[in-house]
């Protein structure tokens, strides 16, 4: 076990990330002196990373594993190793920026029951939008679809302050992740089984389930350059994006309502495969099927699960979540920007 000096221990997962380290890591270093420790953890990478951390930041604490089953199992490896009050988990693709840290240590410090928040995450190749992966803090709507303050579906929003006031979310970024360590590890932690995609939304819900909140912090903001690990709208991302969906509905949403929602989404799964067909995506079609397959393959795996975060469950805080359909919103009536829809059907 590596105990921080600080109270927070700023984690970056890395693999063959030597290209992100030398341009984003000297910025991290810098403003380390704010309040946190850092901490590369090298995902058995065949390339030299571990080499250069050592040569060129000896201040940086290095840990390496000897084998990589996935995003979220060198995470959750990793946390394993280090003890901290605060984890934050950091892409090895994201720009910090001077005061980053200081808003986001605040806030979780000014509210015991605050178990994660995020920063506001820009697009580092088009510094004034939103980016993809978090954006200004992520909801869900009442049938389990995710999107963003600042991102809804493929549509970026340009930041003109229009999110510039906290908030308290359904999910935070697993890009920039600010974690009460405590409650990570009561709970759970990450899920090794979902691989990659959602994993931090997974813990988030648990979260929610036992009553605590997730928050957005504008005050700080970081850049990511998004896609690094799997591509935007590659067959692999579609592959976990729909089986990791439904594997976070079996395992967070309440039975009562499972009974219905299961077979909806994968009714409204279908209807996307189709418009995909009509797009030519071949690829992504099977993806789709694959994960479907995958899912209920595994169902008595996943079934497991939930059984065993039932157990957590105690007064289940619902804050962030959308009460209509974001895709009827999005597709059929035209809301592409979270600011479009009304304030009053949101929990």
């Amino acid at each position: 076990m590596i105990v921080a000096l600080q109270d927070t221990a700023v984690v970056i997962l890395s693999y063959n990330s030597r290209k992100w380290h030398e341009l984003f890591l000297p910025g991290i270093v810098a403003q380390a002196k704010q309040g946190y420790d850092v901490f590369v953890v090298d995902h058995a990478s065949p390339d030299d990373t571990s080499e250069y951390i050592r040569h060129h930041f000896p201040y940086v604490q290095l840990i390496r594993l000897d084998e990589n089953h996935g995003f979220a199992w060198g995470y959750a490896e990793a946390l394993k190793q280090i003890q901290a009050k605060y984890y934050i988990l950091l892409s090895s693709d994201f720009e910090v920026t001077d005061n980053w840290f200081a808003p986001i240590h605040r806030a979780m410090e000014a509210d015991g029951n605050m178990a994660a928040c995020q920063p506001k995450i820009r697009y580092y190749r088009d510094r004034d939008y939103f980016e993809y992966a978090g954006a200004a803090g992520g909801f869900k709507d009442k049938w389990g679809y995710l999107f963003c303050r600042g991102r809804i579906f493929s549509t970026l929003e340009k930041d003109d302050g229009q999110y510039d006031t906290p908030a308290e979310l359904f999910w935070a970024s697993g890009g920039c992740f600010v974690v009460r360590a405590e409650v990570y590890h009561h709970l759970g932690g990450l899920d090794p089984d979902l691989f990659a995609h959602m994993e931090e939304v997974d813990v988030c819900w648990r979260m929610k389930n036992a009553g605590y909140k997730i928050g957005y912090v504008p005050e700080s903001t970081v850049f990511h350059v998004g896609g690094s690990i799997i591509s935007y709208g590659s067959p692999q991302k579609t592959y976990y994006n729909f089986r990791n969906n439904l594997v976070l509905l079996l395992k967070n949403e309440k039975g009562s309502k499972l009974l219905w929602l299961l077979p909806l989404r994968l009714l409204l799964d279908g209807l996307a495969a189709l418009q995909l067909l009509a797009a030519g995506q071949l690829k992504n079609i099977l993806a789709i099927i694959k994960a479907h397959w995958s899912f209920f393959f595994s169902f008595g795996k996943w079934y497991r699960k939930r059984l065993a975060v039932k157990n957590l469950v105690t007064t289940r805080n619902e804050k962030g979540i959308y009460r209509k359909s974001i895709i009827l919103q999005y597709f059929a009536r035209g809301k592409k920007k979270f600011s479009q829809l009304d304030p009053a059907d949101f929990q």
